[in-house]
């Protein structure tokens, strides 16, 4: 197993702790993973994206998207339906599959939809107000300052 000396990046970035554990699993998961279903990811717009799936002969019912701690996955199950079928070749896989994307930071889903066998999972990210990008004021201590020095005068 390979692994990715993160160091000099800690040097001069805060809050990237994450990202060597992120890396090393992206890395084992490469490994696991087969290429079922196959799917596209893509920028929809500013802070939008989108991951479609080609999921042909799965039912709504039988697909499962769940978000949880930062991992967005999509299960695929078909149900048994029963007819024994004699194919002479058998091109479409009907098989079970398990799919998972590391989600960053404030990335949420928005909604999915299934459509022609595409199953299309909408995301946006979206920042809390707090953490946006705010100005922040030269001297805005000085107000502190100011207060004293009219106290100062006062007395």
């Amino acid at each position: 197993m390979t692994t990715i000396d993160l160091s000099p990046l800690y040097r001069n970035s805060i809050g990237f702790d994450r990202m060597g554990s992120l890396l090393d699993n992206a890395m084992l998961s490469q490994k696991t993973t087969t290429g079922f279903p196959p799917y596209d990811i893509e920028a929809t717009g500013d802070d939008r994206y989108a991951i479609t799936l080609a999921v042909a002969g799965f039912e709504d019912s039988e697909l499962d998207i769940q978000v949880e701690k930062g991992v967005l996955s999509v299960r695929g199950k078909k149900a048994d339906d029963g007819d024994e079928k004699s194919y002479l070749y058998r091109g479409i896989a009907n098989r079970s599959f398990g799919r998972k994307f590391n989600l960053a930071d404030y990335i949420e889903v928005s909604g999915a939809d299934l459509k022609n066998g595409l199953l299309t999972i909408s995301l946006v990210k979206e920042i809390p107000e707090a953490m946006k990008p705010r100005s922040i004021a030269i001297g805005a201590a000085g107000a502190t300052l100011e207060h004293k020095d009219k106290a100062e005068k006062a007395a």
